[in-house]
């Protein structure tokens, strides 16, 4: 397989569990479409979790959170997808009686067979790990808490897009949802120019117990300069804020051009006045 990768689907999935119980689920790994060779694969698992506010992800550390990890079994670890192709994975998940209640994660990662893949004269480049993330939620004594930190839409930028931002708190023992809503409108006109028929301007972030997240979010295809109307609404918790601001686009150049004519009329405006001093003592 040459100057391509693969895909593995879906991205990430959720399961309700119970102490006790076995549950199976399965992804799927493509062979895209302009491969020529058989694409030699190895799967396996690791605890997920996240170390910072931005969510890096963090696929080695264990703890509560990613005793997932050891309930899972994948069917068959290692394989080969066809060119053009696409095989579903199956794995199954056994969840022990003494299961603690709450959150569990993490990660059924897919990578090339390296050493099937040499020997079978492939020649692999640019193929890289790629992950599905399995979200657990086991049954029993869960705590949704939480809260949220920041909601902040900017006054004044200098340049699309316009990046809008959160700060949420999760301090339960579950993974939690946060849901946004943001509206755009031109100042002068009122035109709304989100949502539109392509995109509701709704999105949702999922918050891992314990942590707080960093979220961002672009607003693009914006006038370079004018006055928007930006509101943005999350809905978390039980719990709704929203922020709404006149945003001023205004870029550098514009900025530039405006302070250099505000200084000349004041140069012009003083060597009006010393003249006028001038011709007067004259």
């Amino acid at each position: 397989m040459e100057n391509n990768t693969f895909t593995v689907l879906p991205m990430s999935q959720r399961f309700s569990l119970e102490a006790g119980k076995t549950y199976s689920g399965k992804i799927t790994i493509v062979n895209p479409v302009d491969s020529s060779n058989d694409f030699y694969y190895k799967a396996s698992v690791s605890p997920y979790g996240v170390t910072d506010e931005d969510y890096t992800a963090d696929l080695t550390t264990d703890s509560n959170r990613t005793m997932i990890a050891k309930w899972i079994k994948i069917d068959e670890p290692t394989g080969t997808v066809k060119p053009n192709e696409s095989k579903e994975v199956t794995f199954t998940i056994t969840v022990p009686e003494d299961a603690p209640a709450g959150g569990q994660y993490a990660a059924i990662a897919i990578a090339s067979n390296d050493a099937m893949n040499s020997s079978n004269g492939v020649a692999v480049q640019n193929v890289f790990e790629m992950a599905s993330i399995v979200y657990g939620m086991v049954a029993g004594e869960t705590v949704h808490e939480g809260e949220i930190l920041e909601n902040n839409v900017p006054g004044f930028v200098t340049s699309n897009p316009v990046t809008l931002s959160a700060l949420i708190s999760n301090t339960g023992n579950v993974h939690e949802d946060a849901t946004f809503v943001i509206t755009v409108k031109d100042f002068f006109s009122g035109n709304v120019i989100l949502p539109t028929d392509e995109d509701d301007g709704e999105y949702s972030e999922l918050i891992m117990p314990e942590t707080t997240k960093n979220i961002e979010r672009e607003v693009s295809n914006l006038p370079a300069l004018g006055v928007m109307k930006i509101s943005q609404t999350i809905y978390y918790q039980g719990d709704v804020s929203t922020v709404e601001k006149n945003v001023i686009i205004c870029p550098i150049w514009f900025l530039a051009l405006l302070i250099a004519t505000i200084v000349a009329i004041i140069a012009t405006i003083v060597m009006i006045v010393k003249r006028h001093h001038k011709s007067k003592r004259a």
